[in-house]
């Protein structure tokens, strides 16, 4: 994935008042240090097949817990909460199954999150 793009995706989340409150806490990242960001990131890829990739999402807006999992609390930081926030921020269009391409830039994005917040409390 492009670092560039991720960075300006970040930069641009960060100019929102409420994608800017969610950050990990002690214990998300000490959960993140413990797993091991490879073991995360297949983390996020399951959630995201599972809750994000299909065409129909039963409970769409709903399917994100707001704690409970650094990955959840990456994708409220990122807008890949649900296909509403896709769509709003990243224009990746609902009512149809996300490509390999995008489900990767929605892991790319939640993992430069996490690991930007990993690194900003060393």
């Amino acid at each position: 994935m492009d670092t560039n793009l991720i960075n300006e995706c970040l930069k641009k989340l960060s100019t929102s008042p409420f994608r800017s409150k969610f950050h990990l806490k002690l214990k998300e990242i000490e959960y993140v240090k413990a797993k091991g960001m490879d073991m995360v990131m297949a983390h996020a890829y399951d959630f995201i097949s599972k809750r994000l990739a299909p065409k129909d999402i039963p409970n769409d807006g709903k399917q994100t817990p707001m704690r409970g999992h650094p990955v959840f609390i990456a994708q409220h930081a990122t807008a890949t909460c649900c296909r509403g926030c896709l769509y709003n921020w990243w224009k990746i269009p609902q009512g149809r199954e996300l490509t390999a391409e995008e489900v990767d830039f929605v892991v790319a994005l939640i993992m430069a999150f996490i690991e930007k917040e990993v690194k900003s409390l060393k």
